[in-house]
């Protein structure tokens, strides 16, 4: 347990560091112009930038709130189902998907949330798993309506129109990119306000002990359930976006197996760090692209860098930059 006291916590001014802010929003911004230099692609760094906003989701609940999830992928995958259902049987539009895949994954969460507040350690864990299988079966079942393990076929994501302007998302990838940037940008910077306000700042008490957290009068429980509640908004709105990278849904996007991939990111690149999840994805989705090109045991290659950055990294990647004793 960190010796950081809650009081001193709570009063901790909010430390800008806009340097390495500023060079994650250059290289994210110019990744079209040098990716084709080293062999990427555009899909590629999309699906980077998806994989990092749901484990920043994550490190929202599990590094800032100090509680483990083992079942994100459930408000991922309804993220992805509700945007592919809302093409397939509603509406043409991307930004209505969106919506609909947000509010989906994020009220599930929302009303699951509650339910499991008073829960902690692997209590909580393990029923964040048990509620997460309950979507997967759901859809891997109803073949009529989701597709069942074939997946969610038949829609594609349609171009953005703003009176005169059309913006072709559907067949520009660049564009398409753009577009997923610009959410991306939208959440991460809903997600720096909140942690950057006392409520931010309250969370973090919270993790740091409980306990104590109760003597200040603070509602532990209420906060976890927030918490939850907001991390599952924002992986709905990853799992809306992979819908829309894809134009595709598949049940396994809901799987457990999913949600220890989120964990491994968030982990690995630093779950006390705001942008180590990016990173850890970033590592995760492009040795993923890379040594599945080559063999099958892709996993094993990923899981050794685990073990090695567990082992000798334990504040991840970019975690262990930080100064030690910063909450």
């Amino acid at each position: 347990m960190s010796t950081t006291t809650i009081e001193t916590v709570l009063k901790a001014p909010t430390e800008r560091r806009w340097l390495p802010a500023a060079i994650v929003w250059v290289v994210l911004l110019s990744a079209p112009l040098w990716l084709p230099l080293v062999g990427g692609y555009t899909a590629l760094a999309s699906h980077v930038l998806v994989m990092g906003l749901v484990a920043m989701a994550l490190n929202f609940l599990l590094g800032f709130t100090g509680v483990m999830s083992f079942g994100h992928a459930a408000y991922f995958g309804l993220g992805v189902y509700g945007a592919g259902l809302t093409l397939r049987y509603i509406s043409n539009s991307t930004l209505l998907a969106l919506l609909f895949g947000i509010l989906l994954g994020g009220l599930v969460g929302t009303v699951l949330g509650a339910l499991i507040a008073r829960r902690r350690g692997v209590y909580f864990a393990m029923v964040t798993i048990a509620f997460g299988q309950i979507f997967y079966y759901i859809a891997y079942s109803w073949n009529s309506f989701t597709g069942g393990y074939d997946g969610l076929r038949g829609f594609s994501r349609q171009p953005l129109h703003f009176g005169p302007l059309v913006i072709d998302i559907q067949n520009n990838g660049t564009l398409f990119y753009y577009f997923v940037l610009a959410v991306f940008a939208i959440c991460i910077g809903l997600m720096a306000f909140l942690l950057a306000s006392p409520f931010g700042r309250t969370l973090i008490a919270v993790r740091e002990n409980q306990r104590r957290a109760r003597f200040l009068g603070i509602a532990v429980d209420r906060h976890i359930w927030l918490s939850f509640s907001i991390s599952c908004y924002f992986a709905a709105a990853a799992g809306a976006l992979y819908a829309l990278l894809n134009n595709f849904a598949d049940p396994m996007s809901l799987h457990y197996s999913l949600s220890g991939e989120i964990v491994i990111m968030a982990v690995m690149g630093g779950m006390r760090s705001f942008w180590g999840p990016l990173v850890g994805a970033a590592v995760f989705v492009i040795l993923q692209d890379y040594i599945s090109s080559m063999t099958e045991n892709w996993m094993s290659c990923i899981g050794l860098l685990f073990v090695l950055v567990v082992m000798f990294f334990p504040r991840g990647l970019l975690g262990v930059l930080q100064r030690r004793g910063s909450p």
